[in-house]
């Protein structure tokens, strides 16, 4: 479909712009997950994930919105659609739910490796 490669397109382009080009100091390592575009191509909704922890997350979001001009008009000259998206930067907090429940899990199966299994009758 082609949305779908627009979408991929939209975040590898932001990715390298990102990591190469954005000097933004509160803008750290980032990794962008997911993009989801508008039926009109106006709005790009950009989901990012960071091994800064939720602490900095305040910051990084201010960084990534401070830049978004930069980086919009960057994705122009980088992409050719009609309409270059608004972006709208959207933490995943996929990834850090995922590492609280594998903490989770191994805290359990250490526990019930801890606890003896009952004697068969």
């Amino acid at each position: 479909m082609r949305r779908d490669r627009i979408c991929e397109q939209i975040r590898r382009e932001l990715a390298e712009v990102i990591r190469t080009e954005l000097r933004d100091p509160r803008v750290g390592m980032i990794s962008l997950t997911e993009v989801h575009i508008s039926a009109d191509y106006a709005h790009a909704k950009v989901y990012f994930s960071s091994l800064a922890g939720s602490e900095h997350l305040d910051s990084l979001q201010l960084g990534l919105h401070k830049a978004s001009g930069f980086l919009r008009s960057e994705l122009g000259k980088r992409i050719s659609i009609h309409t270059t998206p608004q972006l709208h930067f959207i933490f995943d907090e996929s990834l850090e739910r995922g590492a609280q429940l594998s903490k989770l899990i191994s805290e359990a199966v250490a526990i019930s490796d801890h606890t003896d299994p009952p004697e068969p009758a």
